[in-house]
């Protein structure tokens, strides 16, 4: 195993330990970002200790996280999302993860996603593999929308960028569709549950650790544009064989 990849392991059982002492909890703080959505107290403490952590082991490394931003220039990046999917763990809903990729160059090679409260760690490094609870996994050989399972975030994400209409024909034109939403639609990809994971609108923290995952999976990630890169403000995950027939879908 690749160091960078061991110590991102040892980051996520830490981070896993502070989260799930905070999950369901009857006093869990919480505050409204000025983008209107929300963030606890378990985020940032879970942030700071990543980038505490990061800069002990790693001093040089730059950094890029949801709740505190961009901090130092370096050709190595750690992009951190403490809790996606945090109105789930606001709710008490168990689809919550922690998301750690590193960048070298800006390209993803590593990546973490880690959600205790479903049991499950999914992780990558490039040219190595994909693993879900340590075991080696694989995107699906489906090859038509009409036995693709379809896994997307919701429907008001879609009308706020104008492409309900698209999502609403591709549901119908695949054999199953559900909303799982966040990290989760992507490792049903990656797993091979599911064959097509969707994200219109998303951060470069919330899609870096799932792209790497996803293709050493041996599937195909890349923004609604097609361009294979974390930043591009969307999403699509499938098993590859998919690919262009969702991306003609959005065109």
């Amino acid at each position: 195993m690749h160091s960078d990849l061991a110590f991102a392991l040892e980051l996520a059982d830490e981070t896993d330990a502070l989260i799930q002492a905070r999950f369901r909890a009857s006093d869990l703080y919480v505050e409204t970002k000025p983008d209107s959505t929300p963030v606890t107290e378990a985020d940032r403490n879970a942030e700071m200790l990543l980038r505490t952590r990061i800069g002990e082991a790693h001093p040089d490394d730059a950094i890029l996280g949801e709740e505190f931003g961009s901090e130092g220039e370096s050709g190595r990046r750690w992009v951190l999302d403490p809790i996606d999917a945090t109105k789930n763990f606001m709710r008490g809903i168990p689809v919550w993860a922690t998301l750690i990729a590193l960048e070298i160059e800006r390209v993803p090679v590593l990546g973490v996603v880690s959600a205790p409260a479903l049991g499950r760690r999914w992780w990558a490094y490039r040219d190595e593999g994909a693993f879900v609870n340590a075991v080696p996994m694989q995107v699906s050989g489906v090859a038509r929308l009409a036995d693709a399972q379809l896994a997307y975030c919701d429907v008001p994400t879609f009308d706020a960028t104008g492409q309900a209409e698209q999502l609403l024909a591709l549901s119908r034109a695949c054999g199953r569709s559900r909303g799982f939403g966040d990290f989760w639609s992507h490792m049903l990809v990656a797993e091979g549950a599911c064959d097509i994971g969707l994200d219109p609108i998303a951060a470069e923290w919330d899609l870096a650790a799932l792209q790497v995952i996803v293709e050493e999976a041996g599937g195909r990630f890349t923004d609604f544009d097609g361009n294979p890169r974390p930043d591009g403000g969307s999403g699509i995950s499938t098993n590859g064989l998919l690919h262009d027939a969702v991306l003609a879908r959005f065109a």
